[in-house]
């Protein structure tokens, strides 16, 4: 054992950026129930009552069966619902449908990925920058591929076209792409025709697109009178060619994060391999969970959840970019998606136009944010996060109540006012 008391066959393991974040306000007394703090640095949604919305799941009945394992790649009646429910979304009047063989359910969407990431072959890899910060670890514990970033521009809003597109994967010879979209942290959204060229780039270049949905259902600008969804589901032509693999689950969608309820949508033969991968990766989910989820997946459930989220979030949404935007924080796009705000702060009075050095003074105001510099998906720490682009920037989150980002918002509001005073 080495002096500071590291067992010396392990290696230090970075935490993300949420982990950080928490594990630091916990020194100065956070608790998830304690009334006293602002968390708007949580990656899940308020998991309560929301109005319109389905009654919440408070119990759940274990049959007698439910003591056993799961299958691995997921209960049938589980995985016949979702490769339904995409049909009925995305794919009505398709020749191509998903059956249950192209589901694998996972016990989260850390397990999905680490499945599908597992599975990949020697490969380039390419992904975004700034992207979702627990993609960096994944990146590097698995050395079969080399992962490829690819930095997005503010000054764009962050906009990547099907021809850019193009270029990376011819010039960089790209096997596969993993990003979220709508992307965490800066609501930028593929959707529509931009969405379908590159299903279609996909196909004819045989570059696999994994895509990270879980923010699917928070989509602010979708067309009016239809339900605010959206999914590369509906542009694939055949399900089992087409190398488009999705991941969603019950996390952010349906917000019960902790059934940790979660699948991986795609070609037959990927799903063979993540299950495969999973065998050895985490031997699959809760049985009596996954049962519980099935009536979750029904039209009127899922109609009645998507529009009552919609309501409530865009509401949060307008309300915390005004504030936001009032205090001097500046945002490169107003976001397409997902329920954060990617500010930059680099016009604020020092040090709060740092994103670590507004983190630690929100803390001292019992607010939680998350600094930017965790967005910049770096593995193997290939460069340094000195360096980082995005060290002025700060994500917050308005997936808390409405009455704990008003809270929040004053603090921050003072925090500024006082900063600018002073200097």
């Amino acid at each position: 054992m080495s002096e500071e008391g590291l067992v010396t066959a392990f290696r230090p393991v970075p935490r993300t950026g949420v982990i950080f974040v928490t594990t630091e306000a916990t020194k100065l007394g956070f608790s998830p129930r304690n009334p006293d703090w602002c968390n708007l640095g949580q990656g899940q949604p308020e998991t309560g009552a929301l109005p319109g919305a389905p009654d919440r799941v408070h119990s759940i009945q274990i049959d007698v069966d439910d003591q056993e394992y799961a299958p691995v790649q997921g209960l049938f009646e589980l995985r016949e619902a979702i490769a339904g429910l995409y049909n009925r979304l995305y794919r009505k009047g398709m020749k191509s449908q998903y059956g249950p063989e192209n589901v694998s359910v996972s016990g989260g969407g850390r397990a999905a990925l680490t499945r599908a990431a597992a599975a990949l072959g020697h490969i380039n890899l390419g992904h975004f920058l700034p992207d979702y910060t627990a993609y960096e670890e994944l990146l590097d514990v698995f050395k079969a591929f080399t992962a490829i970033p690819i930095l997005l521009e503010g000054e764009r809003g962050y906009a990547f076209t099907a021809d850019d597109l193009r270029k990376e994967i011819q010039g960089r010879g790209l096997s596969a792409l993993l990003l979220s979209n709508p992307c965490n942290p800066t609501g930028k959204m593929i959707q529509g025709e931009e969405l379908r060229r590159w299903v279609q780039l996909a196909r004819e270049l045989d570059c696999a697109m994994l895509i990270d949905e879980f923010y699917s259902h928070y989509i602010w600008n979708s067309v009016p009178g239809s339900l605010p969804v959206e999914s590369a589901a509906r542009y694939v032509e055949d399900v089992n060619r087409d190398p488009v693999v999705l991941f969603d689950g019950l996390t952010k969608n349906w917000r019960y994060p902790g059934w940790r309820v979660t699948w991986t949508v795609g070609p037959r033969s990927v799903i063979d391999a993540a299950a495969s991968a999973g065998s050895f990766l985490d031997g699959g989910g809760s049985k009596p969970i996954q049962r519980a989820a099935i009536p979750l997946l029904s039209d009127v459930a899922v109609e009645q959840e998507t529009t009552a989220l919609h309501d409530v979030f865009q509401r949060k949404k307008d309300f915390m970019l005004a504030r936001l935007l009032r205090m001097g924080v500046r945002v490169d796009r107003m976001p397409d998606g997902t329920f954060y705000v990617w500010g930059n702060v680099a016009h604020l009075p020092a040090p709060l136009n740092d994103g670590m050095g507004f983190f630690r003074a929100a803390l001292e105001k019992k607010v939680i944010v998350v600094p930017g510099e965790f967005f910049d998906v770096n593995p193997g720490k290939r460069r340094s996060r000195s360096a980082s682009r995005f060290r002025q920037y700060v994500r917050f989150s308005f997936g808390p109540s409405m009455s704990t980002l008003e809270t929040a918002l004053n603090r921050l509001d003072a925090l500024v006012s006082s900063a600018m005073k002073k200097g």
